[in-house]
């Protein structure tokens, strides 16, 4: 359930023009995903062996053991399960609340229309279940654990997505990464509001009033991560004292810590720094180039990086090693397998969870609430349905508070672990009846170039007949795009004839207001044989892309410049323009600069030497 996502060296569409691509540090990320759930089964694996060893009452003691912290004369005391549940969880969950804010400030979900289907997904997702939970378990204090069945473990269900889904996955990723946003921010409301124990008045209203002091300090233009770290310090203490669950604290502190995309003056004073570290690498003057970079870029962002590795490789495992032990021993698992309560969490989990989040997603799309991602199918829904049936850590820590009473805890713990390993089965004959009956292998966006280059229509530079093909989607406004100009001139030079650059426009208006002008005034200086040379001067001159700036770029070249600013406000140059972007769309490419390598998606960076590497292993394949 914890996510990061970081930098990327890419403009990304606005929401209104195109969907985004996914980033490459975003790919990462859901590999670091994967790996921490390896270390998580590890932890479950470990939790019941020694629960079910001769050294079990270890296991108990150790977790009872009391640990405090004191200052003066005041001090935290608690027992070293708590610490984790209410210590080491909370950071977790600022980490959530941090990737939420993210996401709906500028991630996936900030454009409204894209929420819509999750929303509607991760709500029936939780209702079905709670309810057939209800069903089927009995009353009193069985009752209390509705909650357990409510909550989807990313990171488990990531790692089965690996494992038994399609071959590439990324737009169902994308879409169950969406829906479990909002499964964290339910899952820990309902932490908050049913199982926390009595509230206490002032240390609420000190919460709240706390909550002030990140906005003014994001509005003061404080950048440094300090300040933000010491008031959600602040602010999980005081919910400790209010008699809330931790898990508040560190949801809400994410929330409030601020995300923003990076301000392009804020890049090139740090690139200006940096280089002048380079000419001069002084201490002071590295220290300038350190604090510049850090500047560029959100405190959200910087948190999320230093802190998503130890919650996904130290606290969430050592949440399962501390929760996932139950002796099973005397009679326990006979017990559990014929418990309603049991069996009520797995049929909440592996039957709910389907039902719930399928039906709602594919239902709310059909009658036009939303739209499913691009590439991925009501079919591969449904198989991501089956695997968020795999609730794990927030079942485990809902089954913790919802019981007092030790065997039914046991019993609710071993269906979740039950309903894990259902949900990843299911989930995998879902995957594998789709790719069978319907041909569907793959959940993700188009990867071939469509249309095919044409040397007649599209912008070509080097020989018609090269057996290499590099293809660029860019935005003249895009400065990624306007690096790359570089890339490209150096792996012609490395290929020479074997290469052919294609370039293609794919302007992106919500995000480069002159972008759309600036492509319609390249293709007009085309019409007039001169293309490659408006190209290097738009690029050249990315700020000044005014009418009078173009047109004396026009001038510049050679060009008739009253033919020039005709064809400019042509129909046909509009229309060549939208061509490109609806290649685009066709294609798979969301975002500037996107590269295809004889006629396939490159997926990664976009360096020289990276590219290098795709056309030399491309040329092999065409030898």
């Amino acid at each position: 359930m914890w996510r990061v996502k970081r930098g990327n060296s890419q403009t990304r569409a606005g929401r209104q023009a195109l969907l985004a691509q996914l980033s490459g540090p975003v790919r990462r990320f859901l590999a670091t995903e994967v790996g921490g759930a390896g270390l998580l089964l590890a932890a479950v694996v470990v939790a019941m062996v020694w629960a079910n060893s001769p050294w079990s009452e270890h296991y108990e003691s150790l977790w009872a053991t009391e640990g405090t912290i004191a200052i003066g004369g005041a001090e935290l005391s608690m027992d070293l399960g708590h610490w984790v549940s209410d210590g080491l969880m909370a950071l977790f969950f600022f980490v959530i609340g941090m990737e939420v804010r993210y996401e709906l400030s500028v991630g996936e979900l900030t454009g409204g229309g894209r929420i819509v289907i999750p929303v509607v997904g991760a709500v029936g997702g939780m209702v079905v279940p709670a309810l057939l939970y209800l069903a089927i378990a009995p009353g009193g204090e069985a009752a209390n654990g509705w909650g357990v069945v409510i909550g989807t473990d990313t990171a488990f269900m990531l790692g089965a997505l690996a494992v038994v889904g399609p071959r590439f996955s990324t737009q169902l990723r994308i879409f169950l990464l969406a829906l479990t946003v909002i499964d964290d921010i339910v899952a820990v409301s309902v932490i908050g509001a049913v199982y926390s124990g009595s509230i206490r008045f002032w240390p609420l209203a000190g919460m709240l009033a706390l909550c002030a002091v990140p906005m003014l300090l994001n509005r003061w233009g404080v950048w440094r991560s300090a300040p933000y770290v010491v008031v959600v310090v602040a602010l999980w203490l005081l919910t400790l004292r209010a008699g809330l669950h931790a898990s508040i604290a560190g949801m809400l502190g994410g929330l409030l810590v601020p995300a923003h995309p990076r301000a392009r003056e804020a890049v090139e004073r740090a690139a200006r720094s940096f280089r002048a570290f380079r000419q001069s690498p002084m201490a002071d003057v590295g220290m300038a180039a350190r604090r510049g970079l850090q500047r560029a870029v959100s405190v959200n962002e910087r948190l999320q990086s230093a802190l998503h590795p130890w919650t996904s490789y130290l606290i969430v495992p050592v949440f399962a090693l501390a929760n996932a032990g139950v002796d099973l021993r005397g009679g326990v698992l006979g017990d559990a397998l014929t418990s309603p309560v049991t069996w009520a969490v797995v049929v909440g989990l592996t039957v709910g969870k389907p039902i719930g989040v399928g039906l709602s997603a594919v239902l709310g799309a059909r009658f036009g609430l939303g739209r499913l991602p691009q590439g991925v199918r009501p079919a591969h829904v449904f198989g991501g349905a089956a695997l968020s049936g795999i609730g794990f850590t927030v079942s485990l820590l809902i089954a913790r508070l919802a019981f007092e009473d030790r065997l039914l805890r046991d019993e609710a713990i071993v269906g979740v672990l039950l309903g894990a390993v259902l949900a990843t089965v299911l989930g995998w004959i879902v995957f594998r009846a789709a790719a069978a009956l319907r041909g569907l292998r793959e959940a993700d966006l188009p990867r071939v170039l469509d249309p095919p280059v044409d040397p007649v229509a599209d912008h070509v530079k080097g020989p018609r007949d090269a057996p290499l093909t590099l293809v660029e989607y860019a935005d003249f406004e895009c400065p990624f795009c306007a690096r790359t100009t570089g890339v490209s001139e150096e792996l012609r030079e490395r290929f020479g004839d074997d290469l052919r650059y294609v370039f293609r426009h794919l302007p992106l208006p919500d995000v480069h207001p002159h972008a759309e002008f600036a492509a319609r005034a390249a293709v007009a200086a085309a019409a007039q044989g001169r293309f490659w040379e408006m190209h290097d001067r738009l690029f050249e001159h990315q700020g000044e892309l005014e009418y009078e700036d173009i047109a004396g770029y026009a001038a510049e070249i050679g060009l008739d410049v009253e033919r020039f600013l005709r064809d400019v406000d042509d129909e046909e140059t509009a229309a060549r323009v939208r061509a490109d972007v609806r290649s685009a769309e066709a294609s798979g490419a969301r975002g500037t600069p996107t590269f295809y390598v004889n006629g396939r998606r490159h997926v990664g960076p976009h360096d020289t030497e990276t590219l290098a590497a795709a056309l030399e292993e491309a040329l092999q394949a065409s030898r």
